[in-house]
């Protein structure tokens, strides 16, 4: 027999339940977004909840919530900005910045595993994670609009 106890789970009870409930966390705060008449994609509370999840939950499990969050919305529940969901929203315009919720989540979360005490070092996760957030989204947003990636950056996350 193997070195592995078949019975151990990889995460515990208390794990599952606090993964699960910053999974809900996203999907109530993430549907919140305000319209810019400017601009296609809209400001969604999703970030500041992906921030929140990290801190809490730490790189593993916060990007676990991501997940479950992100699957959800495939699945089609309306937890992407704006109260929709489905393949659509995941692979239209926005999909780019909720995929870039998953990149940011583990470098937020590195940064809270590794340096949580330090504040500064903290914060330059959350700031380093929202750059990458704003890349994917960006890059996404060129591709499906057709637009430059100078236009996309203007259009989507500028305002």
């Amino acid at each position: 027999m193997s070195g592995v106890d078949k019975n151990k789970s990889v995460f515990s009870v208390k794990q599952l339940a606090l993964t699960g409930l910053m999974a809900a966390v996203i999907c109530v705060l993430g549907p919140v977004a305000f319209t810019i008449p400017i601009s296609p994609v809209q400001i969604s509370l999703g970030s500041l909840a992906v921030y929140f999840v990290v801190s809490v939950l730490g790189m593993k499990l916060g990007t676990v919530s991501v997940l479950i969050y992100i699957l959800l919305g495939l699945a089609g529940l309306p937890v992407f900005a704006g109260f929709a969901g489905g393949p659509g929203k995941l692979f239209g315009p926005t999909g780019g910045y909720i995929i870039g919720y998953i990149f940011m989540s583990l470098i937020c979360g590195f940064f809270v595993d590794k340096w949580g005490n330090k504040l500064v070092l903290y914060f330059s996760g959350m700031v380093l994670g929202t750059l990458v957030l704003y890349l994917f989204g960006t890059v996404w947003l060129a591709y499906q609009a057709s637009y430059t990636f100078p236009q996309a950056l203007a259009a989507g996350v500028l305002p």
